[in-house]
Formats: structure tokens, sequence, C-alpha cells
């Protein structure tokens, strides 16, 4: 972009300013701290020039909006034409409850819902389930069968509403009983959107969720996948998901690379099934962490676009654009909430929500400032939800696209975190001989990730214990004051309430119809068939969650099994 006697220009111009300018006026003062770095300890420099990006080609490195290799946007108006879709989490106690904050939040603006799951809906037991007892509806809401689909959602038009739901090990259930749904109340499977976050890989790495292991949870995904592809075009179904690798301690381009690895995972099993690329490919989409970073976490989202962009067509033979386009959810850092002076947290979260919307998101979550504490209250998923409308509506934000783009700091930044993820791909890549789906699942079995990101973490804390990270409220500025806001409780009724609506679609159903539809599961698990046409019919027979991960377990054997934990 520059030529060379330019950049030679600028080059002793910045010399002579560092010797007259600037280090005359250290000698006054010094700086206020002897190294400068971003959370992930990425060292950053006081200062960036052309001479910084002199290799930085316009064309091929940044493009235009909506064209390769989609630096700078997967959409030719991003926010102009249309704001990202704004989720906030939502989910507790009994679907009725749950169903009470959705109709709260589309009123208040809302134009996504969010779905959280209780563990044991995570873990796919059912709530009469022993280990259940005392966590149903604790964490997220309790979904047993599709009768509390159908309670969840009544009243809202899922032909319209787009869902998205974090669940993992028991994702195709869930699935199955959205279609399902969607088949009962007469609304065509094409409508349907919304996302499945359903990375089974990521929960080997980090959030730790599994029932069977890791190859055969592999192969449930990719059913989920198929199925997406020839029924349900407008559900994505996976979230390629690095936000609880961040949670569990990565840094951002460890995050960025183990995510990206993991979507490349899921390339490389659906071809090997037979699939074409281009015909599931579209449909696949990722989920990535906001941090206090604000430059870093933008970096971060450009380099991802462009290091998917250029995999895709390089490794994958994608030829369809859309193929090419890494669209993604941003959730703000639940690992950055602190439950002291939790109002702070408004400003943590509306600095990753403004990063989140600079770096091109197509949808974002903003955390509430009460998360660290519990559940979160209804003012606070107000508040959380105001702050992606003021920066929408008030921040101008919004008014220009990859308005960070040119910047001397960020360009340097997004070739210096894509340089660094590729080489974690490559390396992962050789672990697997060449495929990288086969290195991704060495990597699960020797302990490659966990030693990776326990190393990061256990770095972060050592330099927010020696105050060299501050966390303002926890290790400087604290406080002796009551700060703890009002919290959300759930009571203890709600596990009664929810044990009465299961026993009585136990009771209703027809129990020869359930055991034929368990029969079938069986059958097509035992011949490698895709599960989800025999899920669909499963659920409509009010087949529970826990009756069919047991039949999986049963045929899969389970993953404490496979590493000897019973």
């Amino acid at each position: 972009m520059y030529d060379e006697e330019d950049l030679a220009s600028i080059r002793e111009a910045r010399d002579e300013w560092e010797s007259e300018t600037r280090d005359p006026f250290l000698e006054k003062g010094g700086e206020r701290k002897d190294r400068f770095a971003t959370v992930s300890n990425h060292e950053v420099d006081d200062l960036y020039t052309p001479d910084d990006v002199a290799d930085l080609d316009y064309e091929s490195d940044l493009g235009f909006p909506g064209e390769s290799p989609y630096t700078r946007g997967v959409y030719p108006t991003m926010y102009r034409g249309r704001t990202w879709t704004m989720r906030q989490f939502a989910g507790f106690g009994t679907a009725s409850e749950t169903n009470e904050r959705f109709h709260y939040l589309i009123e208040n603006g809302q134009t996504g819902l969010s779905t959280a799951f209780d563990m044991p809906s995570l873990m796919g037991k059912d709530s009469d389930d022993p280990l259940s007892d005392g966590e149903v509806g604790k964490e997220g809401v309790a979904v047993d069968t599709l009768r509390d689909m159908e309670v969840l959602f009544d009243g809202i038009d899922i032909g319209e509403v787009t869902t998205s739901f974090t669940i993992n090990p028991s994702a195709p259930v869930v699935f199955a009983m959205y279609v399902a749904l969607a088949d009962n109340r007469g609304v065509s499977r094409d409508r349907i959107g919304g996302t499945f976050q359903n990375d089974m890989l990521k929960e080997f790495i980090a959030q730790k969720e599994w029932v069977i292991p890791p190859e055969p949870s592999l192969k449930l995904v990719t059913d989920t996948v198929e199925f997406a592809a020839e029924e349900t075009p407008r559900i994505r179904p996976i979230s390629v998901s690095g936000y609880h690798i961040r949670e569990a301690g990565s840094t951002a381009v460890q995050e960025l690379a183990f995510t990206l690895a993991d979507g490349f995972a899921y390339v490389e099993d659906a071809v090997d099934r037979g699939l074409d690329v281009d015909e599931f490919a579209p449909q696949l989409s990722f989920f990535f962490n906001s941090h206090n970073s604000i430059f870093e976490e933008v970096a971060k989202f450009r380099a991802a676009r462009r290091i998917y962009h250029d995999v895709m067509s390089e490794w994958y033979d994608a030829d369809d654009e859309r193929s090419k386009q890494l669209k993604f959810h941003t959730q703000t850092a639940g690992q950055s909430l602190t439950a002291q002076q939790p109002l702070n947290n408004v400003v943590r979260v509306t600095i990753q929500a403004l990063a989140g919307v600079l770096g091109g998101t197509q949808s974002l979550h903003t955390n509430s400032f009460d998360e660290a504490l519990a559940l979160p209250s209804e003012e606070a998923v107000t508040v959380a939800l105001r702050t992606q409308q003021i920066i929408a509506e008030e921040s101008g934000a919004a008014d220009v696209i990859d308005p960070l783009g040119g910047s001397f700091f960020v360009e340097t930044l997004t070739d210096e975190i894509e340089a660094e993820a590729m080489a974690y791909i490559e390396e992962i890549r050789e672990m697997g001989d060449g495929s990288v789906r086969d290195g991704v699942l060495a990597g699960i079995d020797e302990g490659y990730y966990h030693r990776e990101i326990g190393e990061a973490s256990y770095e972060y804390q050592s330099r927010v214990e020696d105050g060299e990270e501050v966390v303002v409220g926890v290790n400087k500025y604290d406080t002796d004051d009551d700060t703890r806001p009002d919290l959300l409780h759930v009571e203890d009724e709600v596990q009664d309430r929810q044990l009465a609506r299961l026993e009585s679609v136990k009771e209703d159903r027809d129990d020869d119809a359930i055991e034929a539809a368990l029969d079938d599961l069986r059958e097509t698990v035992r011949n490698g068939g895709n599960v989800m046409p025999v899920l669909v019919d499963a659920v409509k027979e009010y087949v529970t969650m826990g009756e069919i991960m047991d039949v999986f377990a049963e045929e899969y054997g389970t993953y404490r099994e496979t590493i000897g934990v019973m």
C-alpha cells in the first residue's frame, strides 16, 4: 500500500520522533507500566505506522464487505442494512417460567431467543432421575419430553422467531423435539430457523459435558448436519464454540485456533460421509467470546473470517461463497464478571459488546451484571438488552462497516493473530497426519488441549495475583461496602412441578409405542444409520430425553467408562 521510498521516509521520521520527542519526555516520568499487553498477554507496541503493515495487500488481505476474503464483513451493508440479532440467554425453572421470560424479552425488543437448559437436560437425564435431584430448573429450563417444548414455545410463532439452543450431548434430542413441534403445529420444516450449539468436540476440550465417547459423539453431530441440510435449511445444526474454550482460560489465539480446528474437523467428517461441502457448509456457524481487550477481540474476529475463507477454499475445495463465509454469534465474557462490585460488570459487558459489533458479529448476547452471583434477574436482563440497543441506536458504531479497518494497530494485530492461530491449526493437522479431524481427536486423547489451556489459565491468574493484570474491584479499587444486588432465586417447588408434568406424560403415553420407538433407535444405531428421523418419530410418542440418551450410552458406551472413570 506504500512504496519503499515512502516507507523509508516514515521509518526515518519515526526514529526521529523517538529520539527527539518521545525519549526526552519519558526521561521526565516514564510510562505507567514496564510492559503493555492484552488480556491474553499479547505484547503491544506504543505506536503503529504504515511500516507495520507494509506487506498488506488490500484486495487479497482485506477486500470489501461481502467479498472474499471477508475480513471486513460477510455482508455488503453489514449493520447499515440490519443490525445484529439481539439474543439474551433465558431459561430457568420449568418451561412455563421460561416461556414467560421469552415473552417479556420479545416485548422489550429482543429479536431472537436463546435457550438455557438445566444440568439434567444438558447431560441427558430426566428430571426424575436420582442424579437430577436438586438440580431441576436451577441453571436453566428443564426439558424432558416434547410436552415441555410445547409449553416452552406456547404463543410463539416458531416459523418467524429464530431460536438458539445451548445444549450439546443431548442436542440431537432437542433438535428432534423442535422439528416435531413444527410438524405438529403445521409449520413447514423449511420455515423454522435457529441454531443448536451441538459442538461435542469443544466439550471434550473445555466444557466437559459428555455422555458417550468422542468418535460416536462426532458421528451424532454429523447426523444432525446431514439432516439439517436435507430437511431444515434455516437451522444451523452446529455452533462451533470457542466461547467455552476461552472461559476455561485460553488465550484469544487459542480460542480462535481450537475453534476453527473443531469446525474443520466437522467439515472433514461430513465430507467423509459423502456430503458435498457446498451442501452443508453454508449452514455451519460459530460462537466466540468477547473479552475486555477491545482491539484484540476485533482483530480476532477479522482474522477468523480470513482464515476460514482461505482454508475452506484451499483445503476443502468449497466453491459456493456462502461456504467460505464465517458467520458467528458472540457472547460477552462470563469469566470476566466479578461478584465484587457487580455493577462494574455493566461497563465490562458494554466494552465487550462493542468489540463484537466493531468486529462484525451476526448475533450478540450480553451477559447480565449479576451472573457471577446467580441466574440473571429481570432487571439485569433488561439492562443487558438495553446495552445492545444503545450501541445499535445511539453510539454510531453500527453506521460504518468495519470502522477500525485500516488502523495500523488493528491490521497489525489481525495479521499477528492470524499467523499464530494458523500455526496452532497446522500443528493439530500434523497430529492427525494431514487430517484436522484426526488431529483434534488425537489432541483430546493425549490431553494436548488441557495442557495448552491450563498453562494459559495459570499464567493469567498469576498475573492477576501479582497485580500485573488489574481487575477493578478485585485486586485494585476494592471496597468493604455491601454491593450485592437482589438476586433471582429458583424455588424448590419447581422440581415438584416438573416431576408432576413428567409423571402425567408417562401416564398418558402409549407404552407399546415407546418400546417400538426405542427398538427402532437401537436398530438404527447398530446399523450406523442417521438417527435424526428416528428421533423425530420417537419424541412425537413422548419418549423422554433420558430414555433416548440411555440407548446411546448402551450402544456406544460412555466416555467415563472409556477413560476409566466410573
